[in-house]
């Protein structure tokens, strides 16, 4: 094999050209094509073969390219395509694990051999495996027809070279899959997500002096908080909101679960201790495992009389807004549901009065955190940055209120995504 004159520089030019070349292909199957062809310059080949061993068991190989192929094959998507072969010579080569130069190939290649029609009328070749773990699982072949001689200190430096190129290909295949992989994995949140979104009011009730407001953001395609509202009796309704630990498709699960629990308990959703505790059993004696479990406030409204009764589970305590100041509306409750399965959760009630604001929220909204300032922390939005913002509302109406927190918890952060769902329920005492 005679290689042609070049000088250093010519050779690194070219070189440079090939690699610009691969650098911004994606398909394993045109990477090959132009590495080779740029191989070919530096060194010209005219005949050569490939087999592989992946994905069948010895003594059998595919042959995945040939210079004596009809017609040129992609071994990644066509592989049914590919020839499947058992034993020879070519099985000995396949199985080698080695590097291996054989120069009397007419006389090791018996004419019943099954890989006989890619190597007859050679007379020598070199073969170099691409290793897995250890194990040449693809090798690559360069067939020399008689008479053609070719440098043997060449082969160390085919070989280095020819194992990289291996290896950066196999690197391309296994991005575009776990590429594939996690777009698959996308849609499928976006269903979860679009699943778990549908159960979430898609119209807030119209309540006689009451004005209602929701705003909801997930961290993720798919999240773990909650609310809802339960007609209970005429001119009584169950307030419930909820907060999942954790988020992503496993809060989002849970969440699909306690909401089933929630609507299929028996008689009504009331008073708001036993819903907590009705549920809490569900949820410890079948579902929540491995630390996951849920916080939850739960109120029923009777609107005639104005009368707030509420039981919490572990849930950050509304924020109520009478005059001109803002206060915790604290229930004696109990543990998150999911943790003991005899938890009690105790009650409380309150009189609202006409312009008290209601905010419920979960602690994705309290929790937000700014971008790292200058000494490498980050501040919390916190509970006295939503009362200020609950004061600031001149309007008292539930959407301005909500719309006012949204704002502020959006500004805080600024572009920084958050790490939990943020919900915020607004109800004003008109």
């Amino acid at each position: 094999m005679q290689l042609p004159t070049r000088t250093w520089q010519e050779e690194l030019a070219i070189i440079d050209r090939i690699m610009k070349s691969v650098s911004g292909i994606s398909d394993p199957e045109e990477l090959v094509s132009v590495y080779w062809e740029g191989v070919h310059e530096l060194f010209p080949m005219e005949h050569f073969l490939a087999v592989s061993r992946r994905g069948v068991e010895p003594p059998d190989y595919l042959i995945t390219r040939s210079s004596r192929f009809a017609e040129e094959i992609n071994p990644w998507k066509e592989r049914h395509r590919l020839p499947r072969m058992s034993g020879g010579l070519l099985g000995e080569i396949a199985y080698a694990d080695r590097p291996l130069v054989i120069d009397d190939l007419p006389s090791r290649l018996r004419p019943d051999d099954p890989a006989h029609f890619y190597l007859d009328g050679f007379q020598s070749l070199i073969a170099l495996p691409n290793y897995e773990n250890g194990r040449g699982i693809n090798v690559g072949m360069t067939l020399f027809a008689p008479g053609v001689e070719f440098d043997r200190a060449m082969v160390p430096m085919m070989h280095w070279q020819s194992s990289l190129f291996g290896r950066g290909t196999l690197s391309l295949v296994l991005r575009n899959q776990l590429s594939e992989a996690l777009a698959e994995l996308d849609r499928e949140l976006q269903v979860v997500g679009q699943i778990q979104r549908s159960l979430l009011p898609a119209v807030l009730p119209s309540i006689d002096g009451v004005d209602i407001a929701a705003d909801y953001k997930t961290s993720a395609r798919a999240g773990g908080d909650y609310y809802d509202f339960f007609p209970i009796d005429d001119g009584v309704w169950g307030i419930f909101i909820a907060d999942v630990s954790g988020h992503g498709t496993p809060a989002a699960v849970l969440m699909a679960i306690t909401h089933a629990i929630a609507h299929t308990r028996p008689g009504k959703p009331q008073p708001p201790g036993e819903l907590l505790a009705h549920i809490n059993r569900h949820l410890t004696r079948s579902y929540t495992s491995s630390g996951t479990f849920v916080t939850a406030f739960y109120a029923t409204l009777d609107v005639r009389t104005r009368v707030l009764t509420f039981s919490t589970a572990g849930h950050n305590p509304p924020r109520l807004r009478r005059g001109d100041g803002v206060r915790s509306l604290d229930a004696p409750g109990g543990l998150p549901l999911g943790i003991m399965d005899d938890e009690i959760y105790g009650e409380s009630s309150i009189t609202l009065e006409r312009g008290d604001v209601l905010l419920l929220y979960t602690d994705g909204i309290t929790e937000a955190m700014a971008p790292t300032d200058s000494s490498g922390t980050r501040e919390l939005f916190g509970v006295e940055r939503l009362d200020a913002e609950i004061l600031s509302c001149s309007e008292r109406r539930a959407q301005t209120t909500a719309d006012r927190v949204r704002a502020a918890v959006e500004g805080f952060v600024r572009s920084t995504p958050p790490t939990d769902d943020q919900t915020i329920v607004a109800i004003v005492m008109k």
